[in-house]
């Protein structure tokens, strides 16, 4: 195999496994910064004998028993060998690659810790989806919308506060799950949006990571049955991810919603998703509690779910949970979100001056997302040339691939 081989084949198997590798180094470690270097210790190793060697059958296992065989490396020059480590020393040296086998739990307390209360809300988001998320600083800072370096010192940062802290590698007492939920949530779902929606790369979904994040969710839902937001949001991921099968064609380029062949939809996970919504709806209702975030995501996202066209969505309803969302989670994106659905229900006209108050925030300086919607609106209104601009403009911020090439062909064909 050539290195460019190897390579691909690295990135691909760290793309996939990359997450429960170091949730094992980090149950075996109870040290996550150490989990994570000896991980991509295994990682350079991998790229320097896999050209010579060929690529293993079961290239997980080949990676985390490099990285435990580095982790005792470790131990033994920090004279920290107990008998414990020997232990699992012997063990490793008599064992098979085949013999490995990722416990599913591990996952779940590596998103725990990465969001313990000793880390702030933004350290938790970072760290989480770098180690778990897999993504690069770059991908996170695209989707925080913050500069690489804050992201960088952000994880640095909580790496350093956790071993600080002595936070142990494992899940919280029961009595603790409701307090740490929130942030648990939050960094699920933002993994599932970058599954949704890749920021970068040449493909414009990574189904990986949606299901990772829909597993980790269906987790944290059936350990906290009572608990409306958990079942809010596999809702919302049930919902979305039923659509994947019909947002891109063979050739891996997005079908925009109007023209998705809609018998693609997966018909049983919508199922699933309004069992989800209902659960969460009769777990609020026993709390005498509202819909929160989520449930009115989800309830959005239902709408789409059971129109049999664009034209036959309830977009006005769809406007009503938008402002309810609006009122609860403020936002720009929920405000764009809203302006596209009212430009559905009532036309472009009204949508365009939500729009532009929203462009004279600023509040989405640098992202693709306000001018390709004001591209729309513009296009729709017959205003060729401002709307070809928006859609230049937009393209030009996009560094996903199948996404910018949707952006210059609307460009091109206002042209």
């Amino acid at each position: 195999m050539t290195a460019l081989d190897v390579s691909r084949a690295v990135e691909a198997v760290w793309r996939i496994e990359g997450a429960r590798i170091i949730a094992t180094l980090a149950k075996m470690t109870g040290d996550l910064g150490l989990a994570e270097d000896v991980a991509q210790e295994a990682v350079a190793e991998a790229l320097a004998a896999w050209p010579e060697h060929g690529v293993p059958a079961n290239t997980g296992a080949w990676l985390t028993t490099v990285a435990k065989r580095r982790v005792i490396d470790a131990w033994r020059r920090r004279e920290r060998l107990d008998e414990r480590h020997r232990t699992i020393a012997h063990a490793l040296s008599e064992a098979t690659e085949d013999e490995w086998m990722p416990i599913e739990d591990d996952l779940l307390r590596l998103v725990f810790t990465a969001c313990h209360p000793t880390l702030s809300r933004e350290s938790q988001i970072a760290l989480t989806l770098r180690v778990v998320g897999g993504l690069t600083t770059v991908e996170i800072a695209r989707m925080l919308l913050v500069p690489v370096a804050t992201v960088q010192a952000r994880i640095t940062r909580a790496k350093k506060t956790l071993a600080a802290a002595n936070v142990p590698f494992e899940a919280p007492d029961p009595s603790e799950w409701s307090e740490r939920l929130g942030g648990v949530l939050g960094v699920v779902y933002l993994i599932f949006t970058e599954g949704y929606a890749a920021t970068t790369g040449s493909k414009g979904t990574r189904p990986d990571l949606a299901d990772e994040a829909l597993r980790l969710g269906r987790v944290i839902a059936g350990l906290l049955p009572r608990e409306p937001d958990a079942h809010a949001l596999v809702a919302l991921m049930e919902f979305q991810r039923s659509r994947f099968g019909a947002r891109e064609d063979r050739d891996g380029a997005p079908v925009l919603l109007a023209d998705q062949d809609r018998t693609l939809w997966n018909r049983a996970q919508i199922r699933r998703g309004q069992a989800a919504l209902d659960r969460a709806d009769e777990a609020a209702a026993a709390r005498r509690r509202g819909r929160g975030s989520y449930a009115l995501q989800a309830a959005i996202a239902e709408r789409h779910c059971v129109a049999t066209s664009v034209d036959d969505t309830d977009w006005e309803r769809i406007v009503v949970l938008y402002e309810a969302l609006g009122r609860i989670t403020p936002s720009p994106i929920v405000d764009l979100n809203r302006a596209v659905a009212v430009s559905m229900a009532t036309g472009p006209a009204t949508a365009l001056r939500i729009v532009d108050d929203l462009a004279a925030t600023e509040r989405l300086r640098g992202s693709p997302l306000l001018p390709s919607v004001r591209g729309e609106l513009l296009a729709r209104l017959g205003r060729a040339e401002e709307a070809r601009s928006e859609f230049e403009t937009a393209a030009s911020l996009t560094p996903n691939d199948a996404q910018r090439s949707v952006l210059e062909r609307k460009a091109a064909a206002l042209g």
